[in-house]
């Protein structure tokens, strides 16, 4: 059984069906991408299993505990957490208490310390900012401080929504290594992205959603091989 596990999901926005019977998975050690094209479903798909929103047919299941139905709240509390596309961070407070907002359901005080120590490690941009307004931040900081936050919830599995979104080339190039280095130390990566190319190129196997639909699956570099991938999304 793998650890995160769609089967046959629908999902609606009032009577549009945004979702069609979508089922993949996420095993541990993996990073899995989500590509299509905008409106293809991928965010619906994140905000599915993150409980914002809950399936009309089909099943959810992480870590062999059925959580289709479970509160977004108590999905953070069990390791699923995201990072969400447009950043959605805290403007108006410190760069700081972004990150530790990020912990908040989170009890254990040493183990908090060691994992905002690591999140500077892997973005020191953020250290440098801590006192800053997470507002007043370049749209680059601001995804790295988006990442930082839903590390230090201590994921099981992290969900990346368009974590390259806007971002200059170079900053992208840091985005995916921090991406691979997340993933080589043990946690499972779903990432939705825009830029086909780079998640195929670091994912371990993928999904390519059409209309709601799972419209091709394979491994990453298989996906990058496809014609049909090339065409429509490698610009090819």
């Amino acid at each position: 059984m793998a650890l995160l596990e769609l089967h046959g999901v629908d999902a609606f926005y009032g009577r549009v069906q945004a979702l069609h019977g979508v089922t993949l998975e996420v095993d541990k050690g993996e990073i899995v991408a989500l590509i299509g094209s905008n409106g293809a479903g991928k965010t619906t798909t994140l905000r599915t299993i993150s409980g914002l929103m809950h399936p009309a047919q089909g099943t959810i299941s992480f870590d062999g505990r059925d959580i289709t139905f479970t509160e977004a709240s108590k999905i953070v509390g069990l390791g699923i957490c995201q990072s969400p596309e447009g950043r959605r961070l805290f403007a108006r407070m410190s760069v700081i208490d972004n990150l530790y907002m990020g912990a908040y359901s989170r009890k254990d005080r040493a183990g908090i310390e060691r994992d905002l120590k690591h999140v500077f490690e892997l973005f020191p941009r953020v250290e440098e900012r801590r006192a800053q307004l997470a507002g007043t931040l370049s749209g680059g900081e601001q995804q790295m401080l988006a990442m930082g936050r839903a590390l230090m919830a201590k994921p099981k599995v992290l969900m990346l929504d368009e974590p390259s979104l806007g971002l200059a080339p170079i900053l992208v190039e840091t985005i995916f290594s921090v991406i691979k280095e997340i993933n080589a130390e043990g946690v499972p990566v779903l990432l939705v992205e825009q830029n086909a190319s780079k998640a195929l190129a670091v994912a371990h196997r993928a999904y390519v959603l059409e209309t709601g639909v799972v419209a091709k699956e394979g491994t990453g570099k298989e996906l990058l091989e496809s014609e049909d991938v090339q065409k429509a999304y490698l610009g090819m």
